[in-house]
């Protein structure tokens, strides 16, 4: 057996063990860890960016372009955003045990559903060092164990990160292996992780549309999984321009190498005057544009879009516009190119938007509002294991409920089938 076949087996040996563990682990307990991890993360602040320090030099180095560079940086801002997600995580409910649609039987059985974990999940993830205490603290509360593999570019990050998470689970009185990161760089682990089925309950990959498709045809665990995040904001008939413009501008550049980024830009073609004071504003933020036929006309020196465009996850300052000719046009253009992650209308219209909320098919829809909400932590989750683009199981951002199952419970006084 070779030595990284050897390591992952250990490691889903430990994640099993603790697994039971932490799903008879009470609520009181559960949360003393997520508390205890956010004052390790408070006394390592300065070990934290030192050791980020170290990946974002490498990471320079090696050429990684300025999205992933994004992802990887560790600010004193998102430290404190890892905390106030843990906080959240802390302050919700506890979804374990949760026992719902008790009904009464002809036979006189109660039947029932309770709310239990997943059990062991693995975790696979690129960059963004926040993952680690995001994935841990959502697998901690919902009962379950985790394995997680980070990035090599985010190594020294997430080894320090580990610590802290490893002090808070043991002043908890919580196993140190329910929480466990895996600490060699070689792919192979990854090869291991998602072909262990007798340690591991479900795979999350969360990355590059690259990372997403191997994982997706090689595990031999169930994955939940988003591969792109081609997002659309569509500026109807009608719409109000003062919102269009900042729902526009926001779903576009308030952050470049996110999934919930907008990428296409749908505008109606009585809406067109808001175009201009949109492209000066792009212009101005360094926003490459690249338009239909039409688009090019109004807005000469853009460049013209190609097939390929309406159908691309450039996690970059680049967009692209067409010009529709009303709702349904966009409707179709949106469940034709894009990705099921998520679509905003911008409309005064009510009856319009809810026929938008009702036929987009994505896993967030929404009316006048920037897509950039379409995460764990603005929803209200806490913190995100990622976003599911799925219809089976969890769709959109996956909280606690969607690292956990449902079985059911029967409840009888010596009833005996007939």
């Amino acid at each position: 057996m070779s030595d990284i076949k050897q390591l992952m087996q250990q490691l889903g040996q430990q994640a099993r063990a603790a697994s039971r563990i932490m799903a008879a682990a009470d609520t009181r307990i559960k949360n003393a860890a997520l508390l205890a991890i956010i004052d390790a993360i408070h006394e390592a602040r300065q070990v934290l960016i030192e050791e980020n320090r170290k990946d974002m030099a490498i990471g320079r180095a090696k050429g990684l372009d300025a999205a992933m560079l994004d992802r990887l940086e560790l600010t004193p801002k998102r430290i404190d955003g890892m905390i106030e997600g843990l906080r959240q995580v802390a302050d919700l409910a506890d979804p374990i045990g949760e026992v719902g649609e008790m009904r009464y039987m002809p036979s006189g059985i109660q039947v029932g559903r309770m709310r239990v974990p997943l059990g062991v999940i693995g975790i696979i993830y690129e960059s963004r060092p926040n993952v680690t205490v995001e994935a841990a603290s959502l697998c901690l509360k919902s009962g379950n164990a985790t394995i997680l593999r980070g990035g090599s570019e985010a190594i020294h990050s997430n080894t320090a990160i580990a610590a802290c998470i490893t002090r808070g689970l043991v002043k908890a009185g919580l196993p140190e292996n329910a929480v466990q990161v895996v600490g060699t760089t070689d792919r192979a682990a990854v090869t291991e992780l998602i072909t262990m089925p007798q340690f591991v309950d479900v795979i999350v990959p969360r990355g590059g549309k690259g990372l997403i498709e191997r994982i997706s045809k090689d595990a031999k665990v169930p994955v939940i999984k988003h591969l792109d995040g081609i997002c659309h904001v569509y500026i109807d008939d009608g719409a109000d321009p003062a919102k269009a413009f900042n729902i526009a501008m926001n779903a576009k550049t308030h952050r470049y190498g996110v999934c919930n980024a907008m990428e296409t830009l749908l505008v109606a073609e009585s809406s067109m005057e808001v175009l201009p004071q949109l492209a000066a504003a792009y212009a101005e933020a360094g926003v490459e544009l690249r338009g239909c036929e039409r688009t090019c006309q109004m807005l000469p020196g853009i460049k013209p879009a190609v097939e390929a465009d309406w159908s691309t996850e450039y996690l970059a300052p680049i967009l692209a516009i067409k010009i529709v000719s009303g709702i349904n046009e966009a409707i179709l253009h949106i469940n034709t190119y894009g990705s099921q992650h998520t679509d905003s209308i911008v409309t005064e219209d009510y009856a319009r938007g809810r026929r938008f909320l009702r036929e987009v098919d994505s896993s967030s829809v929404m009316i006048n509002a920037s897509t950039r909400f379409a995460d764990g932590f603005e929803y209200g989750l806490g913190a995100e294991i990622g976003i599911s683009t799925d219809k089976i199981h969890a769709r959109g951002p996956v909280g606690l409920e969607g690292l956990t199952s449902r079985k059911y419970i029967v409840l009888g006084d010596g009833h005996v089938r007939s």
